[in-house]
Protein backbone atom coordinates (compact mmCIF):
# COMPACT_ATOMS: atom_id res chain seq x y z
CA UNK A 1 0.00 0.00 0.00
CA UNK A 2 1.44 3.39 -1.01
CA UNK A 3 2.01 6.19 1.49
CA UNK A 4 -0.86 8.20 -0.08
CA UNK A 5 -3.18 5.19 0.12
CA UNK A 6 -2.23 4.62 3.76
CA UNK A 7 -2.99 8.26 4.59
CA UNK A 8 -6.32 8.02 2.77
CA UNK A 9 -7.32 4.82 4.58
CA UNK A 10 -6.34 6.30 7.95
CA UNK A 11 -8.30 9.48 7.22
CA UNK A 12 -11.37 7.47 6.20
CA UNK A 13 -11.38 5.71 9.56
CA UNK A 14 -11.08 9.05 11.35
CA UNK A 15 -13.91 10.58 9.30
CA UNK A 16 -16.24 7.70 10.15
CA UNK A 17 -15.33 8.12 13.83
CA UNK A 18 -15.93 11.88 13.62
CA UNK A 19 -19.41 11.47 12.12
CA UNK A 20 -20.35 8.89 14.73
CA UNK A 21 -19.40 11.28 17.53
CA UNK A 22 -21.14 14.25 15.94
CA UNK A 23 -24.32 12.22 15.47
CA UNK A 24 -24.33 11.65 19.23
CA UNK A 25 -24.48 15.43 19.72
CA UNK A 26 -26.74 16.46 16.82
CA UNK A 27 -29.46 13.83 17.11
CA UNK A 28 -31.55 12.46 14.24
CA UNK A 29 -29.76 14.48 11.52
CA UNK A 30 -27.20 12.09 9.96
CA UNK A 31 -27.63 13.43 6.42
CA UNK A 32 -27.21 17.07 7.49
CA UNK A 33 -24.11 16.09 9.49
CA UNK A 34 -22.65 14.25 6.49
CA UNK A 35 -23.38 17.17 4.15
CA UNK A 36 -21.88 19.69 6.58
CA UNK A 37 -18.67 17.67 6.88
CA UNK A 38 -18.58 17.25 3.08
CA UNK A 39 -18.81 21.03 2.68
CA UNK A 40 -15.94 21.59 5.09
CA UNK A 41 -13.69 19.02 3.40
CA UNK A 42 -14.57 20.53 0.02
CA UNK A 43 -13.10 23.80 1.32
CA UNK A 44 -16.43 25.62 1.22
CA UNK A 45 -18.52 27.70 3.59
CA UNK A 46 -21.86 26.59 5.04
CA UNK A 47 -25.12 28.47 5.54
CA UNK A 48 -27.48 26.96 8.12
CA UNK A 49 -30.97 28.42 7.98
CA UNK A 50 -33.66 27.50 10.43
CA UNK A 51 -35.63 28.67 13.42
CA UNK A 52 -33.57 29.58 16.51
CA UNK A 53 -32.82 26.68 18.85
CA UNK A 54 -32.65 23.91 16.22
CA UNK A 55 -29.02 22.94 16.90
CA UNK A 56 -27.20 25.05 14.29
CA UNK A 57 -24.68 26.42 16.80
CA UNK A 58 -24.18 22.97 18.33
CA UNK A 59 -23.36 21.52 14.89
CA UNK A 60 -20.80 24.28 14.20
CA UNK A 61 -19.12 23.94 17.60
CA UNK A 62 -19.04 20.16 17.31
CA UNK A 63 -17.37 20.32 13.90
CA UNK A 64 -14.72 22.76 15.14
CA UNK A 65 -13.89 20.64 18.17
CA UNK A 66 -13.76 17.31 16.35
CA UNK A 67 -11.69 18.77 13.49
CA UNK A 68 -9.21 20.37 15.89
CA UNK A 69 -9.72 23.84 14.43
CA UNK A 70 -9.46 27.16 16.24
CA UNK A 71 -12.97 28.56 16.71
CA UNK A 72 -14.62 31.96 17.12
CA UNK A 73 -18.29 32.83 17.40
CA UNK A 74 -19.72 36.24 16.47
CA UNK A 75 -23.30 37.14 17.31
CA UNK A 76 -24.45 39.46 14.54
CA UNK A 77 -26.58 42.48 15.48
CA UNK A 78 -28.05 45.35 13.51
CA UNK A 79 -25.50 47.85 14.90
CA UNK A 80 -22.43 45.75 14.09
CA UNK A 81 -19.69 47.35 11.96
CA UNK A 82 -17.27 45.58 9.58
CA UNK A 83 -14.36 46.39 11.93
CA UNK A 84 -16.08 44.42 14.68
CA UNK A 85 -15.40 41.29 12.61
CA UNK A 86 -12.31 42.10 10.56
CA UNK A 87 -10.32 44.10 13.12
CA UNK A 88 -8.98 47.66 13.09
CA UNK A 89 -5.81 49.72 13.33
CA UNK A 90 -5.25 51.29 16.74
CA UNK A 91 -2.64 53.91 17.55
CA UNK A 92 0.06 52.58 19.90
CA UNK A 93 1.28 55.53 21.97
CA UNK A 94 4.45 53.74 23.07
CA UNK A 95 5.50 52.89 19.51
CA UNK A 96 4.09 56.08 17.97
CA UNK A 97 2.41 54.19 15.16
CA UNK A 98 -0.79 52.41 14.24
CA UNK A 99 -0.95 48.65 14.78
CA UNK A 100 -3.53 46.27 13.38
CA UNK A 101 -5.58 44.40 15.96
CA UNK A 102 -7.09 41.31 14.30
CA UNK A 103 -10.82 40.70 14.70
CA UNK A 104 -12.55 37.40 15.43
CA UNK A 105 -12.44 36.45 11.75
CA UNK A 106 -8.78 35.48 12.24
CA UNK A 107 -9.58 31.91 13.15
CA UNK A 108 -9.93 28.62 11.30
CA UNK A 109 -13.66 28.19 11.81
CA UNK A 110 -15.86 31.23 12.33
CA UNK A 111 -19.48 30.84 13.41
CA UNK A 112 -21.34 33.88 12.08
CA UNK A 113 -24.48 33.58 14.16
CA UNK A 114 -27.66 35.14 12.73
CA UNK A 115 -25.76 36.76 9.88
CA UNK A 116 -28.92 38.30 8.42
CA UNK A 117 -29.46 40.46 11.52
CA UNK A 118 -26.52 42.67 10.50
CA UNK A 119 -26.56 45.41 7.88
CA UNK A 120 -25.71 44.63 4.24
CA UNK A 121 -22.42 46.55 4.64
CA UNK A 122 -21.25 44.23 7.42
CA UNK A 123 -22.47 41.15 5.56
CA UNK A 124 -20.48 42.25 2.49
CA UNK A 125 -17.27 42.74 4.50
CA UNK A 126 -17.50 39.21 5.87
CA UNK A 127 -18.36 37.63 2.53
CA UNK A 128 -15.45 39.40 0.80
CA UNK A 129 -13.09 37.88 3.35
CA UNK A 130 -14.70 34.49 2.73
CA UNK A 131 -14.04 34.78 -1.00
CA UNK A 132 -10.49 36.13 -0.85
CA UNK A 133 -9.34 34.38 2.37
CA UNK A 134 -7.76 37.67 3.37
CA UNK A 135 -8.57 41.01 4.99
CA UNK A 136 -7.43 44.42 3.73
CA UNK A 137 -7.36 47.30 6.19
CA UNK A 138 -5.65 50.69 5.68
CA UNK A 139 -3.93 49.46 2.53
CA UNK A 140 -2.41 46.39 4.23
CA UNK A 141 -3.44 42.84 3.38
CA UNK A 142 -3.58 40.18 6.09
CA UNK A 143 -3.96 36.50 5.21
CA UNK A 144 -6.48 34.45 7.15
CA UNK A 145 -5.43 31.16 8.79
CA UNK A 146 -5.56 27.98 6.72
CA UNK A 147 -7.84 26.18 6.51
CA UNK A 148 -10.52 28.86 6.90
CA UNK A 149 -14.26 28.18 7.00
CA UNK A 150 -17.35 30.21 7.82
CA UNK A 151 -20.48 28.56 9.12
CA UNK A 152 -23.22 31.18 9.09
CA UNK A 153 -26.68 30.81 10.56
CA UNK A 154 -29.68 32.65 9.17
CA UNK A 155 -33.13 33.16 10.65
CA UNK A 156 -36.28 32.88 8.51
CA UNK A 157 -37.21 36.05 6.65
CA UNK A 158 -40.60 35.97 8.37
CA UNK A 159 -38.90 37.02 11.61
CA UNK A 160 -38.45 40.67 12.56
CA UNK A 161 -35.20 42.58 12.19
CA UNK A 162 -33.51 40.63 9.41
CA UNK A 163 -31.77 41.79 6.21
CA UNK A 164 -32.08 39.07 3.55
CA UNK A 165 -28.82 38.03 1.90
CA UNK A 166 -28.86 38.90 -1.82
CA UNK A 167 -28.27 36.12 -4.34
CA UNK A 168 -24.72 37.31 -5.11
CA UNK A 169 -23.80 36.78 -1.44
CA UNK A 170 -25.71 33.53 -1.08
CA UNK A 171 -23.58 32.24 -3.95
CA UNK A 172 -20.48 32.44 -1.70
CA UNK A 173 -21.82 29.57 0.40
CA UNK A 174 -21.01 26.14 -1.00
CA UNK A 175 -23.91 24.47 0.83
CA UNK A 176 -27.12 25.67 2.44
CA UNK A 177 -28.72 23.34 4.98
CA UNK A 178 -31.72 23.27 7.29
CA UNK A 179 -31.86 20.94 10.29
CA UNK A 180 -35.60 21.09 11.00
CA UNK A 181 -37.47 19.67 13.97
CA UNK A 182 -36.20 16.44 15.60
CA UNK A 183 -38.25 13.27 15.53
CA UNK A 184 -40.30 12.51 18.68
CA UNK A 185 -37.79 9.81 19.66
CA UNK A 186 -34.83 12.18 19.29
CA UNK A 187 -36.67 14.90 21.18
CA UNK A 188 -37.37 12.47 24.03
CA UNK A 189 -33.65 11.68 24.17
CA UNK A 190 -32.92 15.41 24.36
CA UNK A 191 -35.37 15.79 27.23
CA UNK A 192 -34.03 12.85 29.20
CA UNK A 193 -30.35 13.12 28.27
CA UNK A 194 -27.43 15.33 29.13
CA UNK A 195 -27.26 18.99 28.11
CA UNK A 196 -25.75 19.34 24.61
CA UNK A 197 -23.31 22.01 25.82
CA UNK A 198 -21.97 19.61 28.42
CA UNK A 199 -21.61 16.86 25.83
CA UNK A 200 -19.66 19.24 23.56
CA UNK A 201 -17.07 19.68 26.29
CA UNK A 202 -16.52 15.93 26.35
CA UNK A 203 -15.72 15.63 22.63
CA UNK A 204 -12.17 14.60 21.76
CA UNK A 205 -10.39 15.97 18.70
CA UNK A 206 -10.45 13.36 15.92
CA UNK A 207 -8.60 15.18 13.13
CA UNK A 208 -6.16 18.10 13.20
CA UNK A 209 -5.24 20.90 10.81
CA UNK A 210 -2.81 18.69 8.86
CA UNK A 211 -5.41 15.92 8.50
CA UNK A 212 -8.08 18.38 7.34
CA UNK A 213 -5.73 19.78 4.68
CA UNK A 214 -4.86 16.22 3.63
CA UNK A 215 -8.55 15.38 3.32
CA UNK A 216 -9.11 18.47 1.16
CA UNK A 217 -6.40 17.21 -1.19
CA UNK A 218 -8.03 13.78 -1.16
CA UNK A 219 -11.35 15.31 -2.23
CA UNK A 220 -9.69 16.84 -5.29
CA UNK A 221 -8.35 13.41 -6.27
CA UNK A 222 -11.77 11.74 -6.32
CA UNK A 223 -12.18 10.42 -9.88
CA UNK A 224 -15.02 11.77 -12.04
CA UNK A 225 -15.91 9.73 -15.13
CA UNK A 226 -17.17 11.44 -18.29
CA UNK A 227 -20.53 9.68 -18.05
CA UNK A 228 -21.03 11.18 -14.56
CA UNK A 229 -20.06 14.62 -15.85
CA UNK A 230 -22.65 14.15 -18.62
CA UNK A 231 -25.34 13.69 -15.96
CA UNK A 232 -24.10 16.70 -13.98
CA UNK A 233 -24.21 18.88 -17.10
CA UNK A 234 -27.73 17.72 -17.97
CA UNK A 235 -28.87 18.81 -14.50
CA UNK A 236 -27.16 22.16 -14.95
CA UNK A 237 -28.68 22.63 -18.41
CA UNK A 238 -32.12 22.01 -16.91
CA UNK A 239 -31.61 24.89 -14.46
CA UNK A 240 -30.93 27.22 -17.40
CA UNK A 241 -34.13 26.54 -19.34
CA UNK A 242 -36.65 27.98 -16.89
CA UNK A 243 -38.21 31.44 -16.83
CA UNK A 244 -38.86 30.96 -13.10
CA UNK A 245 -35.25 31.40 -11.92
CA UNK A 246 -31.73 32.08 -13.15
CA UNK A 247 -29.68 29.01 -14.01
CA UNK A 248 -26.52 27.89 -12.27
CA UNK A 249 -23.42 29.97 -13.01
CA UNK A 250 -20.07 28.35 -13.86
CA UNK A 251 -19.06 28.92 -10.22
CA UNK A 252 -22.20 27.08 -9.15
CA UNK A 253 -21.34 24.19 -11.49
CA UNK A 254 -17.82 23.91 -10.04
CA UNK A 255 -19.33 24.02 -6.54
CA UNK A 256 -21.67 21.16 -7.43
CA UNK A 257 -18.81 18.98 -8.67
CA UNK A 258 -16.60 19.78 -5.67
CA UNK A 259 -19.37 19.08 -3.17
CA UNK A 260 -20.22 15.76 -4.87
CA UNK A 261 -16.55 14.74 -4.83
CA UNK A 262 -16.39 15.57 -1.11
CA UNK A 263 -19.56 13.58 -0.44
CA UNK A 264 -18.00 10.59 -2.22
CA UNK A 265 -14.84 10.99 -0.14
CA UNK A 266 -16.78 11.17 3.13
CA UNK A 267 -18.76 8.10 2.01
CA UNK A 268 -15.50 6.18 1.72
CA UNK A 269 -14.98 5.87 -2.02
CA UNK A 270 -12.68 7.63 -4.49
CA UNK A 271 -14.97 7.74 -7.53
CA UNK A 272 -17.89 10.14 -7.85
CA UNK A 273 -21.26 8.63 -8.79
CA UNK A 274 -24.65 10.07 -9.85
CA UNK A 275 -25.88 9.25 -6.33
CA UNK A 276 -23.25 11.61 -4.88
CA UNK A 277 -24.51 14.40 -7.14
CA UNK A 278 -28.10 13.70 -6.13
CA UNK A 279 -27.17 13.75 -2.43
CA UNK A 280 -25.68 17.26 -2.56
CA UNK A 281 -27.73 18.78 -5.40
CA UNK A 282 -30.42 20.50 -3.32
CA UNK A 283 -27.94 21.81 -0.73
CA UNK A 284 -25.71 23.27 -3.46
CA UNK A 285 -28.33 24.67 -5.82
CA UNK A 286 -31.59 25.67 -4.11
CA UNK A 287 -30.20 28.85 -2.53
CA UNK A 288 -28.50 29.73 -5.83
CA UNK A 289 -31.74 29.27 -7.76
CA UNK A 290 -33.72 31.62 -5.53
CA UNK A 291 -35.36 29.08 -3.22
CA UNK A 292 -36.17 30.88 0.04
CA UNK A 293 -36.37 29.03 3.33
CA UNK A 294 -39.88 28.77 4.77
CA UNK A 295 -40.31 26.97 8.12
CA UNK A 296 -42.54 23.90 8.06
CA UNK A 297 -45.06 25.41 10.49
CA UNK A 298 -45.72 28.26 8.00
CA UNK A 299 -46.69 25.73 5.31
CA UNK A 300 -48.88 23.70 7.65
CA UNK A 301 -46.17 21.11 8.24
CA UNK A 302 -45.94 20.18 4.57
CA UNK A 303 -42.51 20.78 3.04
CA UNK A 304 -43.09 21.84 -0.59
CA UNK A 305 -40.98 20.24 -3.30
CA UNK A 306 -37.93 22.43 -3.87
CA UNK A 307 -36.60 23.60 -7.23
CA UNK A 308 -33.71 21.13 -6.98
CA UNK A 309 -35.99 18.21 -6.18
CA UNK A 310 -38.14 19.00 -9.24
CA UNK A 311 -35.05 19.09 -11.46
CA UNK A 312 -33.73 15.78 -10.10
CA UNK A 313 -37.10 14.17 -10.80
CA UNK A 314 -37.15 15.44 -14.40
CA UNK A 315 -33.58 14.63 -15.51
CA UNK A 316 -32.74 10.95 -16.11
CA UNK A 317 -29.40 9.57 -14.95
CA UNK A 318 -28.87 7.70 -18.22
CA UNK A 319 -30.03 8.94 -21.62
Amino acid sequence: MTHAATDYHHNQQKIAQLMAQLNQIVLDKPQAVKLALSGILAGGHLLLQDLPGMGKTTLAQGLAQLLGLSFSRVQFTNDMLPADILGMSIYDQSKLKFEFRPGPIFTQLLLADEINRSSPKTQSALLEAMEERQVTQDGQTYRLPQPFFVIATQNPLQQAGVYPLPESQLDRFLLCLSLGYPSPAAERELLKGQDRRELLKELDTVLDTEAVLLAQQGVKQVYVADVVLDYLQRLVAKTRTSQEYHGLSPRGVLSLQRAAQAYAYVSGHMEMTPEDIQAVFAAVTDHRLGQRFVPAHVTGGQAPQTIAQRILAEVPVVV
